[in-house]
Order: C-alpha cells, then sequence, then structure tokens
C-alpha cells in the first residue's frame, strides 16, 4: 500500500490520480497508523515552507513520517515536499524543517528570468543516476513541469540525482538511500512524469522483497 500524505498543503487529487493510473494501491490519508502501515509513501507540499512546516506539524504526522524513513519505508517527496526534507528556507526564516537531509533552500537567483520558474524544462540526470532510482529507462535529458522560486541546497551535492537550468543550475530531484524527491511535479509532466512515478513504485516492490 501506498500512502499519499494529506496535511493540508499538497495537490493530492492529481497525486492519487497519476498512482492509481499506474495501477497502484493508493491512498490519501492524514492519520499516523497508516502512514506507519505504508509500504511507500509519497509526500506532498504546495505554497510556502513555512505554512507547509506548520501544518505538518499540526497534522501530528511528523513522528511517524521520520519513523517511516529510519525504518528504511522509501519516501518520495514532490516540489516543497522535497524543500521540507532539509534544514530550513530563506523563504521562511527561522522555520526548522524536517532535517531528513543537511542543507538549506536558497532562493533561485536568476536576475534575467522570471520568478517563480514556471514551466517546462529539462532535466541534467546525473551519470550515477541515469539508470537507477526514479530515471531508470529514461533519456538524459527529460522535459518535466516546474513551478517554484526556491530550491534545495544539499551539504553532500552526491544526493543529487538531477539538475536543470534557470538562470543558474537548480536542484531538480535529489536520492538519498530509501528518501528521493524532485522539485517539480511528476504528476503534472506527462508520459515521462508517469514514468518516473512508475519507477518509484517499482523500486518499492523491489526493496520489499
Amino acid at each position: 500500500m501506498i500512502t499519499i500524505i494529506n496535511y493540508g498543503a499538497g495537490n493530492l487529487f492529481s497525486v492519487e490520480k497519476a498512482f492509481a493510473a499506474l495501477g497502484a494501491e493508493v491512498r490519501v490519508s492524514s492519520r499516523s497508523e497508516d502512514i506507519l502501515s505504508s509500504d511507500q509513501v509519497v509526500l506532498p507540499g504546495v505554497g510556502a515552507f513555512g505554512d507547509c512546516m506548520k501544518q505538518l506539524k499540526a497534522s501530528g504526522l511528523i513522528p511517524a513520517i521520520k519513523e517511516n524513513v529510519e525504518r528504511e519505508v522509501p519516501l518520495l517527496g514532490i516540489c516543497v515536499g522535497l524543500q521540507i526534507l532539509f534544514e530550513g528556507s530563506d523563504e521562511s526564516s527561522g522555520v526548522e524543517g524536517l532535517n531528513l537531509l543537511r542543507g538549506h533552500v536558497h532562493k533561485i537567483s536568476a536576475p534575467h528570468e522570471k520568478i517563480p520558474h514556471m514551466g517546462w524544462n529539462a532535466l541534467d540526470i546525473s551519470e550515477h543516476h541515469r539508470e537507477t532510482g526514479l530515471f531508470h529507462g529514461l533519456s538524459p535529458y527529460p522535459y518535466v513541469y516546474f513551478v517554484h522560486s526556491y530550491h534545495a541546497m544539499p551539504d553532500d551535492v552526491s544526493i543529487i540525482s538531477s539538475t536543470c537550468f534557470y538562470g543558474e543550475k537548480i536542484t531538480a530531484s535529489i536520492s538519498a538511500g530509501n528518501i528521493m524527491a524532485t522539485q517539480f511535479h511528476p504528476e503534472k509532466s506527462g508520459d515521462i512524469g508517469l514514468r518516473i512515478i512508475h519507477n518509484f513504485i517499482r523500486y518499492g516492490l523491489e526493496v520489499s522483497v
């Protein structure tokens, strides 16, 4: 069972629909017991970093999320769901993230581009991640859909699985053991996005064997 975490700050219907279209057994839930009994979990996020963390804390689901990560249950973060995995963000000074990954979220520095970065852009998938994880079977430069003004800068750059360019090099996805996350929206990225979601489902099946 795959659980999409409902804490009031995510594009839940589109994400659920994408997983269901691939035949996955999926549910949307705001219950800790559902998260803890899941084979895989999805952490979406839409809006500001601080607002997402405020709602996530109010939901009481943070301990269950962290316990799952410690148990090496596969986790997929999407958009701000990637950003809140880190320690904090320029967007919301003084607000602590989940601290599951070391690093900080910074505003995109693109003086000649419109902010937010909105629309389709090509990923540059790191060579190490081209045949594993979320990007298995994809070409090195697939196009996906972004809507964001901030991006994560991990302390350990080896966990960056893909980047894109928008005035500067931007972290587009990360992969750190059982934690995977995309700054872009796979559920809005057509066939490429569906393949990325398929690969997450496939990864979960492989590690559960």
